[in-house]
């Protein structure tokens, strides 16, 4: 190893360098450089029990129940809603809305009144697994009750967001009109939220207008640029307004986006019922 080191050393000495008493060349200074001791690398922090449940519920939605019943049983008082918003997920990620309610609305009652947001979400979330159940009056009369505790705290986004939820309960509810006016809420309140502008744009296509159909549609487009739900209804707007070739694109997008499913199936029978191409891509 030294001698790897001093050879190129010596090769760096020239013929102007005089040979010592005895032959030997003269010392030079030598800096042998010394391995660093490794930094100490400290192990990673322990992941939350929150953090633990969203890993779990991205994996295993029944292991992600058992976690949060186990940390729920361990909390206390006001700490409970935590773990009870995690087990509210699972349940509804497995489709046991009845259940997720119930654990959604127990949750919101151990939040602390000083946490109206937080309130305000676990109301929505326990409309929507009742919505998910198909009870549509006990959903929408959560949902307006969590829309208003939203915009109590002064948290718009959020109300928003809800009023997606409700106009949702209001299009069942064939109320159309109401409908509307909760999508321009969360129009105004949550622009960024995709899910509204293609909802709006549904409900304005439902109600002949088109117009405002293929503006709230290219937002929706903008916003979930790969989602095949804004394609297959951006195709059926197209189609309507008399621009057939702009329907078939979008219906062909939604089958390259999402082969084999649901979405591109319907895309495909609309396309059949549109029939051949007249003008093939390829001219």
């Amino acid at each position: 190893m030294i001698l790897s080191i001093l050879l190129p050393l010596l090769a760096q000495v020239g013929p102007s360098v005089g040979v010592g008493a005895g032959g030997s060349l003269p010392q030079a200074p030598l800096e042998i450089p010394r391995k660093k001791a490794e930094a100490a690398v400290a192990p990673p922090a322990p992941l939350s029990q929150a953090a633990q449940c969203r890993k779990l519920l991205a994996t295993s939605p029944v292991e992600a129940a058992d976690f949060a019943e186990a940390w729920l049983d361990s909390a206390k008082g006001s700490a409970r809603a935590e773990p009870g918003q995690c087990l509210g997920v699972a349940l509804a990620a497995q489709a046991k809305w009845d259940d997720a309610e119930a654990t959604f609305m127990a949750a919101r009652e151990m939040t602390p009144a000083n946490e109206p947001t937080n309130r305000a979400r676990l109301g929505g979330m326990a409309g929507n697994a009742l919505l998910a159940a198909g009870k549509t009056e006990a959903a929408l009369a959560l949902l307006d009750q969590a829309h208003g505790e939203a915009l109590g705290a002064k948290d718009p986004r959020l109300a928003g967001e809800i009023s997606i939820d409700r106009a949702r309960a209001l299009v069942a509810l064939k109320r159309d009109g109401d409908a509307a006016a909760a999508l321009a809420t969360a129009r105004a309140n949550a622009a960024d939220n995709g899910q509204g502008w293609l909802l709006s744009a549904t409900l304005s296509r439902r109600q002949g207008k088109l117009a405002e159909a293929q503006q709230q549609i290219q937002v929706a487009a903008e916003l979930l640029p790969l989602d095949p739900e804004v394609g297959l209804e951006a195709g059926v707007i197209a189609v309507l307004a008399g621009n057939d070739g702009a329907a078939r694109r979008s219906w062909l997008s939604v089958i390259k986006a999402a082969p084999g499913s649901e979405t591109a199936r319907t895309a495909q029978s609309y396309l059949d019922q549109l029939g051949p191409d007249p003008a093939p891509s390829g001219r």
